[in-house]
């Protein structure tokens, strides 16, 4: 279910996270400092929005025509994003 494309932008994110708290301890400006935490944000929010895509796009191959079992998937995935916001 996940690629490694998607493992690798997670590991992206893991190592600006590392970034972040190393320019905390060399006492970096806060701007620089936010200034990457919002990359590190935008990062998540892609990759929830790649999960949930790819998640939704699965559940419509199984619902098999079945209209309620896809607005059920369809109603879920919508959720699932609002939840991550």
């Amino acid at each position: 279910m996940y690629d490694d494309k998607l493992k690798n932008r997670i590991k992206r994110i893991e190592g600006q996270l590392r970034g972040v708290l190393k320019m905390m301890d060399e006492g970096k400006d806060c701007k620089e400092v936010i200034t990457q935490l919002s990359a590190v944000r935008s990062g998540v929010d892609r990759s929830i929005g790649l999960i949930v895509s790819q998640n939704l796009l699965e559940c419509i191959q199984n619902a098999n025509g079945d209209e309620e079992v896809l607005n059920k998937s369809i109603q879920e995935a919508v959720n699932l994003f609002v939840k991550s916001r």
